[in-house]
């Protein structure tokens, strides 16, 4: 069990960089500030805290830490039962989950919070952060499963 929390923990961290990446990919190609974004994760969480110089520290933190719950929702509620299918079916799981995630983020849950931070990238660049979440996800799950074929896929 412990192995798996961190292959699970593993796979969210890795999601949540692989979006972080894209993030400052995209502020140096557009107008868009990665560090208002980071502080825009804060203050969806401590509105009050959006100005506060330590903010986009803090919304870094509060992604990854999310990042890490996410890694360990998907392994627990679908990687796990797919894992013995074939690679294909965890891939297509990890974007549709993936997905999902980002639908209720930004068409309902940032919405009725009445959070900026859906209103700082188009959201069809950050429907793209998201899948890339799920495709960094699938890729750590996916070599763990090939580099240890004899120990259970994890």
């Amino acid at each position: 069990m412990k192995r798996i929390l961190v292959l699970a923990s593993l796979a969210g961290l890795a999601g949540g960089l692989a979006e972080m990446g894209w993030v400052a990919l995209y502020s140096v190609a557009t107008p868009t500030n990665g560090m208002e974004v980071a502080a825009q994760v804060t203050a969806t969480v401590i509105s009050s805290a959006a100005a506060a110089p330590w903010a986009p520290a803090a919304g870094m933190g509060i992604h990854l830490l999310l990042s890490l719950v996410l890694g360990v929702a998907f392994v627990t509620a679908l990687w796990r039962p797919l894992r013995n299918r074939s690679a294909h079916g965890v891939w297509a799981a990890a974007l549709l989950f993936a997905v999902a995630i980002w639908a209720v983020n930004f068409l309902v849950i940032l919405p009725a919070l009445g959070s900026d931070l859906g209103a700082l990238m188009p959201l069809g660049a950050t429907l793209l952060s998201k899948t890339l979440f799920g495709v960094a996800m699938a890729a750590v799950l996916q070599r763990t499963v090939i580099r240890s074929p004899r120990q259970g896929h994890a």
